[in-house]
């Protein structure tokens, strides 16, 4: 709940607390927040509870979190096995990986099931300059 509060922000909400209750009601004023805190906590699981027994045992895993889109994605994209095998064939790596060689005029491995873009008679001589192509720029 408070992960993002550094050690400057508590104190300085703890001496405005102070300043603001006094050091005679800031014990009282605690305490009510907690009990605050504790009946929202309690009422939401209660909610929680009641959504989960209402909608039957086909959604006794369920959680809440899932109804979070980014949460939802990335659970449908680690869990869905058709785009498990989608995401290991389509490799973006290599293949950025050999546009880029080809285009810096470097070697790079043979693809499995194509060819270089620039053949080994295509390459340049050290010291050349590579052939312009106007319509590619």
């Amino acid at each position: 709940m408070f992960n993002d509060i550094g050690a400057l922000e508590l104190v300085t909400l703890v001496v405005l607390a102070v300043l603001i209750f006094g050091p005679d009601k800031l014990p009282k004023v605690i305490q009510d927040v907690s009990r605050f805190i504790r009946k929202v906590r309690d009422f939401s699981e209660s909610a929680k509870h009641d959504i989960r027994t209402e909608l039957g045992p086909e959604f006794k895993d369920f959680e809440f979190e899932d109804l979070n889109p980014k949460t939802f994605i990335r659970k449908q994209l680690t869990e869905n096995e058709d785009l498990k095998e989608i995401r290991s064939s389509l490799d973006l790596r290599k293949e950025l990986s050999e546009v880029a060689d080809s285009v810096n005029g470097t070697p790079s491995p043979a693809p499995s099931g194509g060819s270089d873009l620039l053949t080994k008679r295509d390459q340049p001589a050290p010291g050349e300059r590579p052939p312009f192509d106007s319509d590619a720029t």
